[in-house]
């Protein structure tokens, strides 16, 4: 049995690929600091698999745990989530997501080669393309400068992990851009477990039906989209999860010092008020929300070209936006 290991594994998306890794045969090895995620989820997972979890606790820039988890374990690949991702914050503190961002990459790579650990799939994200001048978007739509110094640092992380495979240190890396993850596991036993304000729509909504908040804001009605609100391409995180798993396999197959990217979305946009409309007709929960004033950086619309990610990795998304919307209220009541 291949053993992975996931950086942020205890977190959103980390939680619910380690459950399709095992679902698929592999072994997750977790580490993560519990920094933006709790505890707690580790025994969900091992509820939700039957499976006794591995998971070391700490800082994946720790080059002294890294080295520990390889002594204990023969580890075939890393999948790398652990990163600071709250696009508000990072403007207010630029420095502080340059230095975990890139520097826990940093250390992942060495450690990789060090340790001849072939295969890395690293989290990216659509935040790279910025305002895309034509939609759908494809892989090879140019990248903008970043709105944010987060999207900023998934675009050096990218150059980096094309430089260093062009050094060829001996390994394969596919790097996933992710447009929006939503959704929960359907046994509303793992979701997205936001600390303290959430920075996403889906945890906004289900904290607002739930009577947490007390109001939803949609930032601004009047952008050039069929309901003025702005447009996403709303992905399952079950769905995410699986394009992991089928990375690794497509990486098994190719030569050392491979790079590639792929995108990672539903091929379809949704507006913010379509996402309120559809938790609404799911649930048959009215919303409290308001419509806002437009929020600076804020991308107006963009969707995925998925036509790569289909042909060659045989991936394609099975759940849909009402899917996710069901499951994300399961997951919010059961908390």
């Amino acid at each position: 049995m291949k053993k992975i290991l996931i950086t942020g594994g205890a977190g959103y998306i980390g939680s619910h690929t380690a459950v399709e890794l095992i679902n698929s045969g592999f072994e997750p090895i977790i580490i993560d600091d519990f920094s933006n995620s709790q505890e707690s989820v580790l025994d969900r997972l091992e509820e939700i698999t039957g499976r006794k979890i591995t998971c070391y606790q700490g800082d994946c820039a720790d080059r002294s745990l890294l080295d520990q988890v390889a002594k204990d374990h023969q580890l075939s690949g890393v999948i790398h989530f652990a990163a600071f991702k709250a696009v508000g914050e990072s403007t207010e503190l630029p420095l502080k997501y340059y230095r975990n961002n890139l520097v826990s990459l940093i250390e992942i790579m060495e450690f990789m080669r060090d340790h001849k650990i072939q295969d890395l799939v690293f989290s990216s994200s659509c935040t790279v393309y910025g305002q895309p001048d034509i939609l759908p978007v494809t892989e090879a739509t140019p990248r903008k400068d970043a709105e944010s110094p987060y999207g900023n640092t998934k675009k050096v992380c990218e150059d980096m992990l094309v430089d260093f495979v062009k050094s060829k240190p001996g390994i394969r890396v596919i790097s996933l851009r992710y447009f929006n993850p939503v959704g929960a596991h359907p046994s509303g036993k793992i979701g997205e477990l936001p600390q303290g304000k959430p920075n996403n729509l889906v945890p906004f909504v289900t904290q607002t039906a739930a009577g947490i908040r007390e109001k939803l804001t949609v930032f601004g009605d009047d952008y050039d989209t069929p309901d003025g609100s702005c447009v996403r391409d709303f992905i399952h995180v079950m769905d995410l999860a699986d394009a992991h798993v089928k990375a690794l396999a497509y990486l098994d197959e190719k030569q050392n010092n491979f790079y590639d990217v792929f995108n990672v979305g539903t091929g379809k946009g949704d507006t913010v008020l379509q996402v309120i409309k559809t938790f609404e007709e799911v649930t048959n929960v009215k919303l409290n929300y308001e419509i806002g004033p437009r929020r600076p950086g804020d991308v107006v619309k963009i969707w995925a070209d998925t036509k790569k990610i289909n042909e060659v990795l045989g991936w394609y998304p099975k759940y849909s936006l009402a899917d996710s919307m069901r499951d994300s209220w399961n997951w919010q009541k059961g908390l």
